[in-house]
Formats: C-alpha cells, structure tokens, sequence
C-alpha cells in the first residue's frame, strides 16, 4: 500500500474537499498516515481500484457490485455508514392521479432518476418488475439522466423527478427515503400535490471497498479506527454531519442481493 493509504472517491459536491481533509486529519492523529484521490465519476474511481492506484474506494452500491463482478468476487467491503443500512426507495404520485397502490401505476407516466442511480431507478425498476409490472411495457417511463457516473450522488435527477410530479409531467415518480424525508421536512414537497404511496424493501447503499490480496487482516487497522470515529466528538461530529452519518458500521453483505440480481435481471452490466 506504500507509505499512505490511498482511498479514492468521488467529487459530487464542493463539500467532499473538506470531508476528506477532515477524514485525512483524523487518521493521521492516529498515527495511520492515509491520503485520498479525487475522481470525476465512480467508472474511473473503479478502474483505479482495480489498477491499485488506490488501495480503498468509497464506492456506491452500484460501484461494488461492478468492482465484484470485474473481480470474480475477489474483494470485500470493509464499512459503511449507518445510514448506508436500510436504505429504501419511496414510489411518490400526484395527488389526483388515482394512484394509490402500485397496480395503479399501469399505463401511467412514471418519473425515474439517473440511469445509474441505485435508489431512483436501477432498483425501483427491479421491485416492480418483481411486483408484475414491466416498466418498460406497462407504464411510460420519464427519465432524468443528470450527472451521469455519479450514480445519483448529485440527487439533481431526484429534484427533477419530484417537480415532474408535483407540476404534473408525471403521474408518479421513484426517489431515495432520504431525499424524499428532506423535502418534507424543508416543506419543498407539496404535500397536497404529492404524496408517497410505497415503500420498497431495505437495501444498502455505500460501502468502502477493497480488493482481496494475501493478507485478509491488511485493513483491519485501518477499518477499526474508522469505526472508532464517535459523533459524540465535535471534531469527529463536523465530519459525520456533511457525510451524513452518526456512526460507521460493519457492512451488511446481504443488503447488496437485490442490486446484484438487478443488474443481472435488467442486463446492465453487459
């Protein structure tokens, strides 16, 4: 890993620079000297894993599952954010469309985000199709393909997903909890216009990854400072907030199952 472990990730947004120095400060108090590398868009951040320019990628969910794939498995996820567990994508409609249920969505128009987002379209696509409904004959799909290769990081496609909703170019849309429990709780979602009306199943969302080499321990020191970050700390607790976590937690594997059997079912990755 040379002198500094690098972790790769990817800049969505201006506060990313300070998360980082923020992370990169922590790890070296501890005597972990640990620095990071910045990317434009998760494809490359995967590639640089792979080619081991850097020694972690703090990936999407869409971004393991192609760093599993490209590597037969040969690798591991070694935290995540709390927040990362439990991740669900909420089916919002209009007011007035007469959808109430997710049978109702059948010859509607149906808002999606990113092409590359998990949470806005990659798995609502799968949990309808698992609910009968093919979302490409049964209803007409809208798509807001925005900040391609940041895998719905951004949030822009979920934004327009719910104004397409909520001005009425869409009879109904899929966005990430999160983003739909801000806009609530901001009073940006009219809620006389437009309502939830399904929860999808859990999931997990990011993950820090790395690939699998001799030593299965050569991260552990690294991983279990990470997780010894206590929000209870106001210098640790400006970090956690704009990454959007309390506490860093093991990674929960079985939360990946249906982003792998969606990429493979909707041949994404092909």
């Amino acid at each position: 890993m040379g002198d500094a472990i690098k972790v790769g990730a990817v800049a969505y947004d201006a506060k990313v620079v300070p998360i980082w120095e923020g992370i990169r400060h922590y790890f070296r108090q501890r005597g972990i000297e640990t620095d990071y590398v910045l990317f434009s868009n998760y494809d490359a951040l995967v590639d640089a894993l792979l080619s081991r320019t850097v020694d972690v990628a703090w990936n999407t969910n869409l971004a393991y599952v192609k760093v599993h794939r490209r590597t037969s498995g040969k690798c591991r996820a070694l935290a995540m954010r709390d927040t990362d567990v439990g991740f669900t994508t909420k089916i919002i409609a209009r007011a007035g469309s007469g959808i109430e249920r997710i049978e109702d969505l059948k010859g509607k128009r149906v808002a999606f985000g990113s092409r590359d987002s998990g949470q806005a379209a990659i798995l609502p696509a799968y949990f309808l199709g698992k609910m009968g409904i093919d979302p490409e004959r049964d209803i007409l799909p809208i798509r807001f393909d925005l900040d391609v290769g940041k895998h719905g990081d951004t949030g822009t496609s979920e934004v327009e997903v719910l104004n397409a909703v909520q001005k009425g170019g869409a009879d109904a849309g899929a966005v990430g909890h999160q983003y739909w429990a801000r806009v609530v709780s901001e009073g940006l979602a009219d809620r006389s216009k437009v309502l939830a009306i399904w929860t999808s199943p859990p999931y997990c969302h990011c993950n820090f990854t790395v690939l699998i080499n001799g030593d299965p321990s050569g991260f552990e020191k690294w991983t279990e400072t990470l997780l010894a970050m206590d929000y209870n700390d106001p210098e640790h607790r400006r970090i956690m907030d704009m990454e959007g976590l309390k506490r860093w937690v093991r990674p929960d594997l079985e939360g990946y199952k249906a982003l792998f059997e969606a990429v493979e079912e909707l041949k994404l990755l092909n």
